[in-house]
């Protein structure tokens, strides 16, 4: 297919995704279920292994998950992101770091060995094992902050639990990936695992986020801020250009670019602007955040599902709600001091997301994962996706009530 043909089948990815999404949308807010739900659905609605397959352009699908959608959706996550780090100053986050730090360490540990042991009883081999465990580990932030913000409780203390340490798990997921990386053959599984190794890479990974928070603190704010930004837009474009470049950094040394957004929206929080730029990416997040939902959605491959697939997949998901569940929901308990708000910080960290995506990619690209495990990774991703809305908004209806 020629760069022209590929262009319009790019733009048209991107308006068919969009417009099924807002249709969901609007069916999802009249059926009083979470719009973010029905975004997700949309996805997997029109996605090319669903309805999508039977809409061809220039012999290809209409809508193909190619490089160009797959970037333009990894910009919603980061626009996401950056909307939630406006939500919290850097002395709230600081403040509830310890909170943070200790959920989002449960919410990793709990799901990495009960994983690892669980399908090392259904025999897979160490690697494989370690690499289902990893995928088991990641929250999707951006999902559990969209549905938060949906229900208007963007501000409460479950909620600020829920963002910090679903960063905080974020990092320590992408530490364990770079560990569990680190450790595999290209074929036989294990080679070695030195504990001094993984203490050295989880801590490079930590000192990374903390020199990148560090740096956006002293640094953002100063540049948005500055008197000498008179043209129209010239305030919110360097907002932009700076939760971008600070992605950007964040990707180059080994965390999601989704930490750097935050980062510089925790930044920003406090600024003298603050009330322009969250009017202004608002808007933004009207177009980036549906395209991110009915795009993870779309990735949901139902071909050659079977019932080993599915009985997998059961498995999957079960100890994926489980292990979050508790293993966030329990530790909460110690900092909130109440059932309910712990109950909702558990069910806040189950979505996985875009990093189980990637773990799952990485297995299957490199020969460890079969294809089968590939897609009952994928099914885990989208259920828990759908499970934890539909759960936040049952713990949340008789207030919402109200």
């Amino acid at each position: 297919m020629g760069i022209e043909s590929h262009f319009i089948q790019t733009i048209i990815g991107v308006g068919i995704l969009l417009f099924a999404a807002k249709l969901m949308a609007e069916l999802f807010l009249r059926l009083k279920l979470p719009i973010v739900l029905g975004e997700l659905l949309a996805g997997m609605i029109v996605g090319p292994f669903a309805l999508g397959a039977f809409l061809v352009f220039d012999g290809q699908p209409l809508l193909k998950i190619d490089g160009e959608l797959r970037i333009l959706g990894e910009i919603g996550a980061i626009v996401i992101l950056f909307i939630a780090g406006l939500h919290v100053t850097p002395r709230e986050f600081l403040k509830g770091g310890k909170a943070a730090f200790t959920v989002g360490a449960c919410g990793v540990v709990v799901p990495f060995f009960i994983g690892f042991i669980v399908f090392e009883l259904f025999g897979f081999d160490a690697f494989q094992s370690m690499l289902i465990a990893t995928a088991l580990t990641a929250t999707s932030v951006a999902i559990s902050i969209q549905v938060l913000r949906e229900f208007g409780k963007l501000d409460t203390p479950e909620a600020r639990l829920i963002i910090g340490a679903a960063i905080a798990d974020d990092i320590l997921a992408i530490a364990v990936l770079s560990v569990v990386s680190s450790l595999g053959g290209e074929s036989t599984g294990i080679i070695s695992i030195d504990p001094i190794q993984v203490i050295v890479v989880i801590l490079q990974v930590l000192g990374f986020f903390a020199a990148l928070l560090i740096g956006s603190v002293l640094i953002v704010p100063r540049i948005v801020a500055r008197k000498l930004w008179k043209a129209e837009g010239s305030i919110e474009a360097i907002a932009t250009a700076s939760f971008f470049g600070a992605a950007a950094l964040a990707a180059s040394i080994g965390l999601s670019p989704i930490v750097g957004a935050f980062a510089v929206g925790m930044a920003l929080s406090s600024s003298k602007v603050i009330e322009k730029i969250e009017n202004y990416i608002s808007k933004l997040g009207l177009i980036f955040a549906p395209l991110f939902f009915a795009f993870i959605g779309a990735q949901v491959d139902f071909r050659g599902i079977n019932t080993e697939i599915l009985l997998l997949s059961g498995i999957m998901i079960v100890v994926a709600v489980v292990t979050k569940f508790f293993g966030c929901g329990l530790p909460s308990m110690i900092f909130l001091k109440d059932k309910k708000k712990s109950m909702r910080v558990g069910v806040g960290m189950i979505s996985r997301g875009e990093v189980g995506l990637i773990i799952a990619g990485i297995g299957v690209t490199s020969g460890v994962l079969a294809s089968n495990v590939y897609s009952t990774i994928v099914i885990m991703v989208a259920a828990t996706t759908i499970i934890a809305p539909i759960w936040l908004k049952t713990l949340y209806k008789k207030e919402l009530a109200k």
